[in-house]
Parts: C-alpha cells; structure tokens; sequence
C-alpha cells in the first residue's frame, strides 16, 4: 500500500479512531513509567545483595535518562519516516529485555548494559507516543499531549505496590523478571494497533493557537533560534524542579518533618510520604490540565502562569516547609506546577515547527531533560558549600522566575515573528 492510499485512509478514519490512538499511547507510556519512577524500589535490595554503593548503583539510573532522553531525535527519525508501530515494537522489546537482564545482572557493568537497553527502549515508547499524540491532534496538541505525558507521569502508580510487595515476598530479581516481561509484551501488543496520522492540510486552521504553514526538518530547527530560547527554558525549569524535588527526602529531614504524622482528606500518613503520595497524583494531573489551558489561551500565557506558580512555590516551600502541613500543601503546588513542561513545550515545538518531523523536532527538545539532570547534582553541592538549602531554593525560583519572563517576553515575540515568515 503506498503512502497515498494509506493518507487518504488515514484521512477518513473517525475522531473516535484517533482517540483510541491517543489512549494506546497512554498505556505504552504507563507500561514504560516503572523504568523511571519504580527503579527507587531496587536500589537498596541490590546493594544489600551484592555490597554496590548506592551511588554506584545509582550511576544506572543516570544511564538510563540520558540514552531515554537524548536518543529520541534519532527514534523520532524513524518514527516520522516509517511510523509509530515499528518504533514501539522495537521499544518495547528492549524494555523487556533490560529488566530481563536486570534479573540475573551480577556485576555493576552488566547492571549499567542493562540500563542503556531499558534507557533506548523507554525513549523510542515516550518519543513516539507524544509524537504521535502531536500529530493526531493539531486541534488539541496541549491535551493531547498531557494526556500521553501523564501515562507516564503517573503511570507507575498501579504497579508501585504490587511491585513492593514482590520485591519483599520473592526478591527483587522476580520482579525485575516478571514486571519487566510483563510491561514489555503489553507494549508490543499495543504498538502492533498503532497508525500513522494523516498529514493536515497546511492552510487549515484547526486549533485556537497559532500554528506554523511550513514543515520544518530537524536540521532546520536546529538553525532556529526560536528553538534554542525553547531549550534554554525547558532546561531551567526542569533543573530548577528538579533541584528542588529531587533532594525532598534531605529536605524533609533537615525540616524536621519527615516522620511526623499529617492527616488531610481522611488519611494519616507521615508527611513526606504523604508528601510523594501527592507527588504521584499532581504530576499526572497537571500534564493536561496547563495542556489543556494551553489550547485555551495559547503557549506562553500559560507558560508564564506555571513557571511563575513554580517561582512562587519554591520560595514558600522553603520558609513555610518546617510546618509539617506546610510542606505537604506547598509540595503538591510544586509538583503541580513543574510536571507540565512535558506537555507545554512539546505542543509548542509542533504549533511552531509543523506536524510532519513533530516526533522527531519534539525529540530534540526532549533532550532539554537529559541536560537538565545533569545539572541536578550540583543542588546537593550547592547546599553543601552554603551550608544549607537557602541557595537551592533561591536558584531554583530564580530559573523558573526568569524562564517565566522569558516565555512572555522573548519567546512570544520570537515565536510571532517567525510563525509570520513566508511559507
């Protein structure tokens, strides 16, 4: 069947037809989510085996988010090329597979090769997944986008006590084994129903944001600075999140609220699990809803109204944290407002930059998150070297402060400017 016929086909199909596109994607993305949210569950039961340092082990889960992140332009290639079903397939191959071989891994190198398996497979699923919700959805890119985020955002929910409990009762190596066959055979089934979206017509308007008339390839985003003011402030509210969230259990401790019993909404729970429980349930929820908003009122308002909540909520989590209610409200507005950068910039990199090469154009901006964690680590450094967490807190607001300003006032104009080039 040529490209044509399957376009043309592609064309008729109902809007039913491209929901359950979309909800395919979120259950890849939910099969994929443990790989990054439940590796935490693994790390003391391995080092108390085999006697690893917890950095050490800890080295794999870096591997992991740089070959997730920084390989999706190249899995997005082929996605926009051959199509969303083969890149699945081949993802979910190798998520299985990479939990396979943590099952027996009894050496830190097997342990790191393992890791750059389940870190390729991961990101052929996540590029593709919100690629294709990007194309399917011209009208809806920020929803449709959030929603396939939030798969993954909140995907390991289901699974994070049934995979507990196995860890305890049969070991961690069972639940490697099983969870990760498991996980892995239900992404292959589902990407053998994937299909290719249609291409839209250039001069349809089809969502209340602006959208660009040309088709730009990858080699020419990267020679758009539009890209580049995109990439800078997807970095610094992901690092400055990140900074922020990533050390809560030090922050906990050092606030003197990490064993203390806080009862909200009918449960009682220790406030730092209350506050990760929290954690879990904000950082799906957010992905759609400012993707939602986004379609709304356009990118960057949004942007601007996020980024500076995030600004806002950092600084007060630090001089109301030692409250121990405090911190589980101030936590969840954090999270609620950090977590929607996996919908925002997406659909704005395929408003900007077109729908054809959106897989791999989003891909390139992805990578932003790679960059990112690498920045991380310097948060505990910095704490360190100052003594506490004032500084911490202060650079993470400042980044998601100035990344606000940014979004209103660089890149709205940038972005106008070049949306109003001739096609």
């Amino acid at each position: 069947m040529n490209t044509a016929t399957i376009s043309a086909d592609a064309v008729n199909r109902s809007n039913g037809f491209r929901w359950g596109q979309l909800v395919l994607g979120i259950v890849a993305m939910a099969m994929i989510a443990n790989l990054q949210y439940g590796w935490t569950l693994f790390v003391d039961p391995i080092a108390a085996k085999h006697g690893w340092s917890r950095a050490a082990i800890q080295v794999a889960f870096t591997i992991f988010v740089l070959t997730e992140t920084w390989l999706v332009p190249i899995e997005g290639w082929f996605v926009d090329k051959f199509g969303p079903r083969p890149v699945v397939l081949v993802g979910g191959i190798l998520c299985g597979l990479g939990w396979f071989i943590n099952s027996f891994a009894d050496s830190l190198p097997t342990l790191y090769f393992a890791a750059v398996i389940s870190g390729i497979g991961a990101g052929a699923v996540y590029g593709t997944c919100v690629g294709n919700a990007l194309k399917w959805f011209p009208d809806r890119r920020g929803l449709a986008a959030g929603l396939t985020a939030a798969g993954f955002g909140a995907g390991s929910a289901v699974t994070i006590i049934p995979i507990s409990a196995m860890i305890k009762s049969q070991g961690y190596e069972a639940a490697f084994l099983y969870f990760g066959l498991g996980q892995g055979i239900i992404v292959v089934l589902v990407s053998l129903f994937l299909a290719r979206a249609p291409e839209h017509k250039k001069a349809e308007q089809v969502a209340n944001v602006q959208q660009t008339r040309r088709e730009y390839k990858p080699s020419e985003v990267l020679r758009q600075p539009v890209f580049w003011i995109m990439y800078m402030m997807f970095v610094m509210v992901a690092a400055g999140g990140l900074m922020a969230t990533a050390q809560l259990g030090s922050i906990a401790r050092d606030f003197k609220v990490f064993d203390i019993d806080v009862s909200m909404m009918g449960l009682t729970l220790p406030a730092l699990t209350f506050a990760l429980a929290i954690d879990r349930v904000l950082n799906g929820l957010t992905r759609p809803f400012f993707g939602w908003v986004s379609d709304q009122i356009g990118r960057e308002p949004t942007m601007f109204i996020a980024f500076a909540i995030e600004a806002v909520g950092i600084l007060a989590l630090f001089h109301y944290g030692h409250n121990p209610y405090a911190f589980v409200i101030l936590t969840g507005i954090v999270f609620f407002a950090w977590g929607e950068i996996y919908s925002l910039f997406p659909s704005t990199c395929a408003d900007t930059f077109g729908s054809k090469y959106a897989s791999a154009n989003a891909g390139l901006l992805y990578t932003a998150k790679g960059t990112a964690s690498l920045l991380v680590p310097l948060s505990a450094v910095l704490a360190s070297a100052s003594g506490g967490w004032y500084s911490v807190f202060v650079l993470a607001s400042v980044l998601n402060g100035a990344a606000a300003l940014m979004a209103w006032f660089v890149l709205k104009p940038m972005r106008a400017k070049h949306m109003s080039k001739p096609e």
